[in-house]
């Protein structure tokens, strides 16, 4: 069974038909919205401050989601917030930025507190987005730190609702297999 553990009285939040692999990690102040999937060795902690996930969003094997909590030097805090439909890759690092709807984060991406990306972005493999910075809807961005190469095209864009869609039907066959005691 997987870890979904409560901290401090919060406990996590699973929408309708969520898929938690056994060997991820939930704990705290969480929700995680309807068809979600979080996959191996997955670690999301919202334990000083909160994370919503959107409906249809895939956490890939090995990421980490984690918050930014408040303090003297950051008053307030940063929650982490993703929206729906967002792809998130192996091993990607998400850490209190907010993330819009039809969003890939590609496999060992870092994404630091504060940053913003907006609505259907493209972020690539092992790119880093810094502390407070703003991705702009609409485009590509690679490199540490991560830049702008160039606009999606209309095939890219039709690819948020394809790959959110495919993890759905993955997630609904590994709920369907029997568990094996």
């Amino acid at each position: 069974m997987s870890a979904i553990r409560s901290f401090k009285g919060m406990q996590p939040k699973l929408g309708q038909k969520v898929f938690i692999d056994n060997s991820a990690v939930v704990i705290g102040d969480v929700v995680l919205g309807d068809d979600a999937s979080v996959w191996p060795n997955t670690v999301i902690r919202g334990d000083m401050h909160s994370i919503k996930i959107g409906a249809r969003c895939s956490i890939q094997d090995g990421s980490i989601l984690h918050i930014t909590h408040a303090s003297d030097y950051n008053p307030g805090g940063y929650p982490l917030i993703l929206g729906d439909d967002v792809t998130v890759g192996h091993m990607a690092m998400l850490h209190g930025c907010t993330i819009g709807n039809q969003v890939l984060i590609g496999m060992q991406a870092m994404v630091m507190d504060g940053a913003i990306i907006e609505d259907q972005v493209v972020l690539g493999a092992g790119s880093l987005v810094p502390p407070g910075k703003t991705l702009k809807s609409g485009h590509l961005y690679v490199g540490r730190p991560a830049k702008a190469i160039r606009e999606l095209n209309d095939k890219e864009l039709s690819y948020f609702k394809y790959t959110a869609a495919n993890y759905v039907k993955l997630k609904d066959e590994y709920l369907a297999e029997p568990q094996i005691s």
